[in-house]
């Protein structure tokens, strides 16, 4: 809803009357002359994955692995190129009065979203958080009058995050340029920000006003209804305003959410799995150093092991452990998850075993090779790098049966067992997934109603649901399988509070259990009226779909706590790039997201 209001402003949507909005301002003589269309003095940077970041098309046609490999095509094109607006490989001459970009400007933005270090590397090779910046850096260097930003914290850092607030905090108080900026309902509010809207669910203005009396206003809202003496409106939904009301400032996210207002704890969720977690290893790194010529991104560190200083990264998975990976932006992250994953080129020659083997078998060993596909049918992964390249003319189903086949469109092998799983989740998650799905109570279903119809999945594509149903879809693929090894790369974020905590339900527990409420509106884990109780289905044992078991892993990244299951115990937190700092490990006594504590300790903070 709020990128389609961004949209709306930008002037991208068809307005009736078409009268109806206007823009005065780019007519008087105040705006250069550059700036007179909407189009091009309201900018607007969006974090979607529709598209690359350097090329609109090259999506669509590049691979996973591409950004691992050291070879260079002609049109991987450069940081510095990106910024400057170089990315053709046949650019036309400049029009007359184009100034091009600033080089004081350029100098400040790539400094203040720490961005230099990068300039001469080719963007396809950027981290996440890293092309985010990338993002409003470019948009920055184009002066709009007005920087529309959608989501602009989402996958970055701790440390990133309170160094980009403080530059947009600079921008919006010179008013060069305006801003405009969108977020979850969960996400903290800049300090700076002056007023807010709170959008409804049919998107229609609910709030407007200056920000402390729209926030006192819906501290009202949610205390009425959770005590029971005020109606529920159910266009705006208590559930999705639990945890808004945080404040982001210099010093970190201050302040309590609107949950505060009434008494109550949080629904624990359990961690769906045995405490015993002395399995036997799934992925074993014994010094591994990733490096391209003389760059080292990944174990550029010494640290003890068994009485001597040894090089790179040491890292064991077991069966049953459920790990939490953390650290900067650029920290190698995303690079760890494809070592584990066998889509980065190195694996063959690192010191990595999978499974127990080697990539590439010894000499006269006997053994057989372990193949991409055998990896690959053993690990469920979820991340923004999935979600880029999934096919969007893939249906709902096919992009969930895909769990069960080697490549994205590849025919998948499927029996009577998965189908039913199939059925069984897009059942359960119909009011996420299904867009023309209605359920005026808001609630979270309580059973899987095995007369429901599916046949919805097959009608609408991929590329037709929201960003939001999306990364629901990757996250259910990722899990549906019962792989050994699960990998939640970023998997929760640009999800809402209620349907987050409702996948790491079922993340933990499958259709087992379910969130009943005890009050109208409330239906989530965050909710003093929420509890988790056994499901229909589980009553009924008619359960086809389970949560993680001890036979499984765990490997989940985030940036933000609330976005990590309760489960995860075990941690490793990267040093920033060519700190020469060592990885810090440890294990967490309980669940992380409600522990802020724990959260800076991790972080060092």
């Amino acid at each position: 809803m709020s990128t389609t209001l961004l949209e709306i402003l930008r002037g991208q949507h068809l307005c009736f009357p078409p009268t109806a909005r206007s823009f005065p301002y780019l007519a008087t003589d105040a705006v250069p002359s550059r700036l007179r269309t909407p189009s091009s003095a309201i900018q607007y940077v969006g974090f979607n994955t529709h598209t690359s970041l350097a090329n609109p098309a090259a999506g669509a046609s590049t691979y996973l692995s591409a950004r691992y490999e050291s070879r260079r095509e002609i049109t991987d094109f450069s940081l510095r190129a990106f910024l400057l607006g170089n990315t053709q490989l046949n650019p036309s001459a400049p029009l007359p009065g184009d100034e091009g970009v600033d080089p004081a400007l350029l100098t400040r933005v790539v400094t203040d979203l720490h961005l230099a270090p990068l300039l001469d590397l080719p963007v396809a090779f950027l981290s996440n958080g890293q092309g985010r910046r990338a993002r409003i850096a470019r948009a920055l260097l184009t002066r709009p009058e007005v920087l529309l930003l959608d989501e602009p914290f989402m996958g970055l850092d701790p440390p990133t995050v309170r160094g980009l607030s403080p530059l947009l905090k600079s921008l919006a108080d010179k008013a060069s340029p305006r801003l405009v900026v969108s977020g979850r309902p969960q996400d903290p509010v800049p300090e700076w920000i002056t007023h807010l809207v709170y959008l409804r669910t049919d998107c229609q203005v609910g709030v407007m006003g200056e920000k402390e009396t729209v926030l006192q206003g819906l501290r009202g809202y949610v205390r009425g209804v959770w005590k029971g003496g005020m109606a529920e409106d159910e266009k705006m939904p208590v559930h999705a305003l639990g945890e808004l009301g945080r404040v982001l400032t210099e010093e970190g996210v201050q302040g309590e959410e609107l949950s505060a207002a009434v008494e109550g704890g949080v629904v624990e969720i359990g961690d769906g799995a045995s405490e015993e977690v002395a399995g036997e290893p799934l992925v074993e790194m014994n010094g591994c150093v990733v490096r391209y010529r003389d760059k080292v991104v990944l174990g550029n560190w010494t640290e003890e092991r068994d009485g001597k200083a040894r090089g790179g990264l040491f890292w064991t998975v077991r069966r049953g452990e459920r790990w939490g990976v953390f650290g900067p932006n650029g920290s190698g992250k995303t690079t760890i998850v494809s070592l584990l994953s066998s889509d980065h080129p190195q694996t063959y020659s690192l010191p990595i075993k999978l499974f127990g083997r080697t990539r590439l078998p010894e000499p006269g060993s006997g053994e057989q090779p372990l193949t991409f596909w055998d990896i690959q049918s053993r690990v469920g992964h979820s991340s923004p790098e999935i979600h880029q390249h999934m096919p969007r003319s893939l249906t709902v189903r096919q992009v969930l049966e895909s769990a069960w086949a080697d490549t994205f469109r590849s025919k998948p092998s499927l029996d009577t067992t998965s189908t039913g799983q199939v059925d069984a989740t897009l059942r359960w998650f119909a009011h996420e997934l299904n867009p023309s799905f209605v359920n005026p109570t808001h609630q979270l279903p309580s059973a899987s109603h095995e007369e429901d119809p599916v046949d919805w999945a097959r009608d609408y594509m991929f590329g037709e649901l929201s960003f939001s149903a999306q990364r629901i879809l990757l996250f259910l693929r990722a899990i549906i399988k019962h792989p050994d090894i699960v990998v939640l790369d970023e998997a929760f974020s640009g999800m809402d509070d209620a349907v987050r905590d409702k996948c790491m339900l079922f993340l933990a527990h499958g259709e087992e259990k379910t969130y009943v409420t005890t009050s109208a509106g409330a239906g989530r884990r965050h909710s003093p009226a929420a509890q988790v109780v056994p499901s229909a289905a589980a009553k009924a044992e008619t359960v086809k779909v389970t949560g993680l078991n001890e036979r499984q892993a765990l490997v989940c990244i985030s940036h933000v706590k609330e976005e990590v299951p309760d489960c995860v115990r075990e941690w490793i937190c990267l040093p920033e790039a060519n700190t020469g700092a060592p990885a810090r490990v440890g294990r967490l006594e309980g669940p992380l997201g409600r522990d802020g504590r724990r959260w800076r300790e991790i972080w060092g903070s």
